[in-house]
């Protein structure tokens, strides 16, 4: 039997799950998810803000055939159908829309409105997908304000899988590599229409256009159009679009949810949303704005920690290695690892090893690089310091939260510590929020690795576990509040769990106590929150009962007060009550200048007074007036982005725009 062998793209095709093209719905959100975050990287590595405008188009499959240049024809045989009903499950069918018809006229009935329409969003959702008849199809455009790319490279960047600028040890979003090559290998699959690429690089007088897909058995680019467009108006950037089989009422939600926390961890992009329906009435937009205009700086590639190196990666460095002596290899391919430490290290390996043996020596002796592997696990060496990492900050962490909840009060917390699991770094940072108006009773929890928001597989996941684990009632949070946990994790390595690569692990101790530490240290923040407006609340309480009280109080002492005007007038008593009132508050109620409504005024003035004089005391002993104020950043009104002189004033300062 003769050997056969199999590409790259002829794998991941046959393998679509494993990096998430598990169905059509799926497919379809994988295929936006790459693409927006393509643009965002692009975007972000040369330092602009980020603007992602996505347009997802419905196609039916009348409108696709015409695309393909097929007839429309109609159907002879229906029982040939998934969709065939016969008569007995049609009068069942029927019988059941009309008892759910029955359900909703009953509910109105009793001005059960909520109700109504939850039973009435129920029968439409189930209608409208007994309407579609076949697969739907889709476009997908998505266009960014990045780097752009290069002309020649094109073809390879989109046409061949397992090539790209990702391939080292660096903080990525991406978690195969594959990116647009996926959605490339699903539309060659799905619908077969090649993909369209628009792209312009700074200062480029053209615009490189391309039509191209994959060649599924050579992994390579199979170039249907390629061409130079005058680029007249100095555009900049990449739009990519595909055309593609998908279930968008399926994945809906997870795909606005998507952008939705694409926007809470990247609040200095914004992203504008087009959903078009062949239905114009069921098409919608959104836009998710930006709040700040703080970007984390870069991820840098770093080298390898020793604790961190296998045999594999030891053969790989070999074989890209430049050094020429043992001593400059460790010095120059591995972390912590200085000349006077390699000196001692290749005394330690024995005497095969010498400090001035040319690298390629070791090829192929597996018996010297296992002896270097061990050595490597066994040693002592300086951890990590992170310094290659670029976590999204607690300030943008809590802009974004505050952009899309609108909570009552949040608080955000980063481990002041860099971690380390199996020689890799990796930063922690957590935000809690409590009420919102879009979110729902109990725990939220909201997941990011490398910036990207995690949807699936939540219950096995490290955040889940932990957050679930943590007693919020000590904490002043009960269970029906409205409270969303956020955790964002960022490493050179991901420690995921699972093909599809969606969730970490709740059994790695090390991510276990990080995760842990810095949700607690933000419901720490929060229960000090909460207990400074319970007490206000409190304050409030006591505040309104006074005020409540104060006309029957003032009644009453004016009647005293009128009764013993009364008794001054007999003789034997006017000396005596003469003397006690020093302040002549009887001479005030005998001039009309004091009554029960002046009184009852000056009480609720004296109240209000004390009350602010608290609320100052209150500020001057937590420091408020000498705290340093976080910076603001306030949307312009128009579209222009050019910004002119900056004017300084005590509170804040104004940038002009031309």
């Amino acid at each position: 039997m003769a050997l056969k062998q199999r590409s790259p793209a002829e794998f991941f095709a046959e393998n679509k799950n494993i990096a998430g093209f598990d169905n059509p719905g799926k497919s379809l959100y994988t295929t936006v998810r790459e693409l927006v975050e393509n643009g965002v990287d692009s975007a972000e590595g040369i330092g602009c803000l980020p603007w992602i405008q996505v347009t997802v188009e419905e196609i039916s499959k009348t409108r696709f055939n015409t695309i393909m240049g097929l007839d429309d024809f109609e159907r002879t045989d229906e029982a040939l159908y998934h969709d065939f009903e016969t008569k007995k499950q049609k009068d069942r069918r029927e019988a059941k829309e009309a008892m759910e018809q029955e359900k909703i006229r009953i509910l109105e009935e009793k001005q059960n409105l909520k109700g109504a329409e939850a039973a009435k969003a129920t029968f439409a959702k189930s209608a409208s997908a007994r309407k579609r008849k076949g697969t739907m199809y889709y476009k997908v455009v998505v266009k960014d304000n990045g780097s752009g790319m290069s002309h020649e490279h094109i073809p390879d960047m989109l046409g061949k899988v397992l090539s790209g600028t990702k391939y080292s040890l660096k903080q990525t979003r991406g978690k195969f590599g594959l990116g647009a090559k996926m959605a490339l290998i699903w539309s060659k699959m799905s619908t077969g229409l090649p993909f369209t690429i628009m792209s312009a690089q700074e200062k480029k007088k053209y615009i490189s256009h391309y039509v191209l897909d994959i060649d599924m058995y050579k992994n390579v680019p199979h170039i249907h159009k390629e061409e130079k467009l005058p680029n007249d108006k100095a555009w900049r950037g990449s739009e990519i679009a595909v055309t593609i089989e998908g279930d968008w009422i399926a994945y809906r939600a997870r795909l606005l949810s998507y952008l939705r926390q694409m926007a809470v961890i990247t609040p200095y992009a914004q992203f504008d949303f087009h959903f078009l329906s062949e239905d114009p009435e069921k098409s919608f937009g959104y836009t998710f704005k930006r709040r700040t205009d703080t970007i984390p700086d870069p991820p840098k590639e770093t080298k390898y920690h020793p604790s961190a190196v296998d045999l594999m990666v030891f053969e790989q460095l070999l074989s890209h290695s430049k050094s020429n002596t043992l001593v400059k290899f460790l010095q120059n391919e591995f972390l912590s690892i200085n000349k006077t430490y390699a000196e001692r290290l290749i005394a330690e390996m024995g005497p095969d090893f010498d400090p001035l043996m040319h690298p390629s020596e070791l090829k192929g002796r597996k018996d010297m690089l296992v002896r270097m592997q061990q050595l490597f696990k066994e040693a002592k060496f300086s951890l990590p310091d992170g310094s290659c990492l670029s976590p999204v900050g607690e300030y943008n962490l809590r802009l974004g939260i505050i952009k899309e909840l609108d909570p009552d009060m949040v608080s955000t917390y980063r481990l002041p510590q860099v971690q380390v699991f199996e020689g890799h770094p990796f930063i922690v940072e957590a935000g809690v929020s409590v009420g919102g108006k879009t979110v729902k009773p109990g725990l939220n929890i909201y997941r990011f690795a490398n910036r990207i928001p995690l949807l699936f597989e939540k219950g096995g996941d490290v955040v889940t576990r932990v957050a679930n684990s943590i007693s919020w009632g000590n904490y002043k949070i009960t269970k029906d509040d409205r409270v969303g946990v956020f955790v964002s994790v960022v490493s050179t390595r991901i420690p995921y769990k699972g093909a599809g690569k969606e969730y970490i692990g709740a059994d790695i101790k090390e991510y276990v106590c990080a995760v842990k530490q810095a949700i607690q240290g933000c419901a720490v923040q929060l229960s000090k929150k909460i207990s400074r407006k319970d007490a206000a609340k409190a304050a409030q309480e006591r505040k309104g009962k006074l005020v409540k009280y104060i006309p029957d109080v003032s009644r009453a002492i004016v009647t005293m007060l009128s009764n013993i005007l009364k008794d001054s007038e007999q003789p034997e008593k006017k000396r005596r009550i003469t003397s006690l009132d020093a302040g002549g508050i009887l001479g005030q109620l005998q001039k009309k200048e004091l009554s029960e409504a002046i009184l009852s005024k000056k009480l609720v003035q004296h109240v209000q007074q004390i009350d602010v004089e608290l609320a100052l005391e209150y500020a001057a002993q937590t420091g408020m007036a000498s705290k340093r104020k976080s910076d603001a950043f306030i949307n312009p009104t128009t579209a222009s982005q050019v910004l002119g002189p900056e004017l300084h004033a005590s509170k804040c300062v104004i940038r002009l725009l031309h």
